[in-house]
């Protein structure tokens, strides 16, 4: 990926596309720094009210659990 900041002096800006490139779809965006770009809003899960929700005995079955899929996936490598 390449990624610059340029200012442009006139309405015409040259790219030089990299060997690599070619052939590919790649994508250009244009649009002024001072301009925000549009972002979705990120939501705060709040934990708290999770606390307490699992008992002690089932979270350490799910931890056990957990564990065990781990080293089978890592064995698997």
């Amino acid at each position: 990926m390449i990624r610059t900041v340029v200012t442009p002096q006139n309405t015409d800006l040259h790219l030089s596309i990299p060997k690599d490139y070619i052939g590919k779809q790649i994508e250009v965006l244009l649009f002024p720094m001072d301009e925000p770009m549009e972002t979705s809003p990120v939501k705060k899960i709040q934990w708290q009210k999770y606390k307490g929700i699992v008992s002690a005995g089932r979270a350490e079955e799910m931890q056990k659990y957990v564990t065990q899929s781990r080293n089978e996936w890592e064995r698997n490598t």
